[in-house]
């Protein structure tokens, strides 16, 4: 059941964790920031999560209105899931705690193991102390249509083994709905093909930017 102050599901949600408590964040609600999305005309259904640890897959990402949206979003929703940035940016005094402060989460770029390994082992550690630890991605990559979406998170959520929760950010609907959840089970074809399934009819804000749901091609990455 969604929480009162959100909107139910408008469909019936893909639920691969059934076996987990869907956890809800109450005492940390920002409720002006639920009121701010309603005023900006937008809708927020929310089931959800399921767990303390996992990837949130936002899609699609078309327009620089996106990012403060989903700020609001996430504020709503009350959960501090977070997003990589470049080690670099949180260099600069007020713009790296202003960064910080948003979710931002820096990666270093120039070591060896990569940025995979890094969030790997960022989810271990957070498992074996109980932190909660979500991990926001847009996995296009950019606002311009691209031939495919990066894997790089399919390989962090898989490796780390936690579940990937879809966000449809429709803008034909003013609809941002976090209500689907899917278990990668390592074949990227199948999980590509459930989740291209979990976001039809979903339109960004430049509908012809929206990549297909698709492993971006090798060489392309």
């Amino acid at each position: 059941m969604a929480h009162s102050a959100f909107e139910s599901s408008p469909r019936e949600p893909l639920n691969d964790c059934p076996e987990l408590e869907r956890v809800f964040f109450p005492q940390t609600q920002k409720t002006w920031a639920l009121r701010l999305l309603q005023a900006l005309g937008w809708r927020l259904a929310f089931n959800g999560m399921p767990g303390p640890w996992g990837v949130v897959v936002v899609y699609p990402h078309t327009s620089n209105w996106d990012f403060p949206i989903a700020m609001l979003a996430k504020s709503a929703i009350g959960i501090q899931a977070r997003f990589m940035a470049k080690d670099s940016l949180f260099k600069w005094p007020v713009f790296g705690a202003w960064l910080s402060a948003l979710g931002g989460l820096a990666i270093d770029r120039s070591q060896a193991r990569g940025v995979v390994a890094q969030m790997v082992e960022h989810f271990a550690a957070c498992k074996a102390s109980g932190e909660l630890f979500w991990l926001g991605v847009a996995p296009e990559g950019t606002r311009k249509y691209q031939r495919g979406w990066k894997t790089g998170f399919y390989q962090i959520a898989y490796q780390s083994d936690v579940p990937v929760v879809l966000v449809r950010f429709d803008h034909s609907r003013k609809l941002i709905a976090v209500d689907q959840c899917i278990r990668l089970s390592g074949d990227m074809a199948l999980d590509f093909l459930r989740m291209a399934q979990a976001f039809e009819g979903v339109k960004g804000f430049h509908e012809k930017n929206a990549s297909p749901i698709v492993p971006m091609p090798k060489g392309l990455t």
